[in-house]
This record gives structure tokens, C-alpha cells and sequence, in this order.
């Protein structure tokens, strides 16, 4: 069984499910917070393999940033799926949206809207967490 398919296994009753070597890890904390969290604990998280419920630009600026290797999203965004293909990773969705609408769904979602000027992973990870942290 492939990391990618252990992750979809493991992400039933979670937000997310990264995985690597049978090693597994989750989080249920909403949007960007849990691979935010990843990041900011300096985790090396390159080579996993993450199922997501919900992926757009910003998660998919921060999983390049980690040099995750394969992606399987609930839902994915247009945006997060071009740049996952711009930087080679591979990925997998059960539904493929324009957008990603914030929780109220009245608006695009707010993380999103911060990395709309950036394809950079390092640029979009300073924007996001200058937002999360102002």
C-alpha cells in the first residue's frame, strides 16, 4: 500500500492525515492550522504523503514549502491544483472546485485571498503567517 493510499485510509474521523514509511500523522484542527503547526515545530515533512478534506492555494503553497510528495483532497481548489502540478506533486481529489468559500460561506476564504499575489512557497508562508499572527 502506497503512503498516499495509507493517508485516504487513516483520514476518516480527521482534518488531516500525513504519512510516510507507515509512520502516520493527524490533526483535527480546521484550514491551514494543522500543517502551519508542522511547519512552525521545524517536523521535516518532506517525502509524506497528505489526505486533506479541503485544499486551496495556501495549503498547497505550504505542502510544497514541506516537500510533501503526494496529495489527496475531499475537496480541492482550481488554484491549489495548478500549483501542486507546477511543482510535480502528485494529486488526487474527489471534488474539484473554482474556489474555496470561507466558513460563513458569504466570501473566497480569507487564507486564500492572502496568497492570491504568490506562487512562491516560502513568500506565501511568511504572508500566512503574518495573517495568522498580525
Amino acid at each position: 500500500m502506497t503512503d498516499l493510499q495509507t493517508a485516504k485510509n487513516n483520514l476518516s474521523g480527521h482534518t488531516i492525515c500525513l504519512c510516510k514509511s507507515g509512520e502516520c500523522l493527524y490533526s483535527d484542527s480546521r484550514g491551514i492550522a494543522p500543517i502551519m503547526s508542522y511547519i512552525d515545530s521545524g517536523a521535516d515533512l518532506s517525502g509524506y504523503s497528505v489526505a486533506d478534506k479541503v485544499v486551496g492555494k495556501a495549503a498547497a503553497l505550504l505542502f510544497v514549502k514541506c516537500g510533501i510528495k503526494s496529495v489527496f483532497a475531499k475537496t480541492l481548489s482550481e488554484n491549489g491544483k495548478r500549483i501542486l502540478e507546477r511543482y510535480g506533486i502528485n494529486c488526487e481529489y474527489e471534488v474539484l472546485t473554482e474556489k474555496i468559500i470561507n466558513r460563513a460561506g458569504t466570501d473566497i476564504c480569507p487564507m486564500e485571498k492572502s496568497v492570491m499575489c504568490t506562487d512562491d512557497p516560502k513568500q506565501a508562508y511568511v504572508i500566512l503567517k503574518n495573517r495568522l499572527n498580525p
